[in-house]
């Protein structure tokens, strides 16, 4: 018999990017529920927050970071602070913006097609670079996706822009894990796509509320720990096809 109880074992370690609210911060809490220390971003500090009640009442087991992910200069800080703590278990990017959704995408701007792709495509895939080495071997590493990213599931059109930055995020968080697999071939990766949720990005006409969904999701997550290679799932775990 092991001489180290369950009980001493450490808490597992996640940090969420983009938990300020909504479903980040949904999934922070979640995840504390089960047992996790969980570390959250947010891009004001000047703000309060639904994470920070969250971390007021969670005995040490929340902390929150700045980062914006539009800003690669908050990395190499971010980085720095945390390598100073227990190696991550999960690291999962909620960041992202709905963005100019009934645009047609040949009469997007420049700006606003630049601003939502590097929020919702590079800015994630920037972090996850960055940070990749805290997070441990047999670890995941996860974005926030949706189901407008498949190619193969877009029979309707429209949101042309969010569906191009979420297909542009699928993609580069598979070419990270096809170069991953080299270095690190016992890690998990997961595109989690939630459905249409009741949150400010989602509105107020979802059908599913963020109570009901983030269990779901949380369990999805978790269920890829110690699996390694990348999946695309829905918050019933199903393959979502590219």
């Amino acid at each position: 018999m092991s001489s180290t109880s369950s009980a001493e074992r450490p808490a597992p370690t996640a940090l969420i990017i983009g938990a300020s609210r909504g479903l980040g911060h949904a999934m922070a809490a979640e995840l504390v529920r089960r047992g996790w220390n969980v570390t959250g971003t947010v891009r004001d500090t000047a703000a309060r927050t639904p994470l920070h009640e969250l971390a007021d009442r969670s005995d040490g087991r929340v902390t929150i970071e700045h980062l914006d992910v539009n800003e690669p200069g908050h990395l190499p800080p971010l980085h720095e602070r945390l390598a100073e703590r227990d190696r991550l278990d999960l690291l999962f990017v909620n960041a992202g913006t709905a963005g100019h959704e009934p645009t047609p995408i040949g009469e997007v701007t420049t700006d606003a097609f630049v601003e939502v792709m590097t929020t919702n495509a590079l800015g994630p895939l920037r972090a996850i670079e960055a940070l990749e080495d805290l997070v441990s071997p047999t670890g995941l590493i996860g974005a926030m996706s949706s189901g407008q990213g498949s190619i193969t599931n877009n029979t309707t059109a429209g949101r042309e822009l969010y569906r191009g930055s979420k297909a542009a995020l699928n993609m580069f968080l598979r070419s990270f894990a096809v170069r991953q697999a080299h270095t690190h071939p016992r890690r998990g990766f997961v595109l989690l796509a939630p459905g249409w949720i009741r949150t400010a990005l989602g509105g107020p006409d979802a059908p599913f509320t963020v109570e009901e969904s983030t269990p779901l999701l949380v369990d999805v997550l978790l269920s890829r720990l110690g699996t390694p290679g990348l999946a695309y799932l829905d918050r019933s775990g199903r393959t979502v096809p590219w």
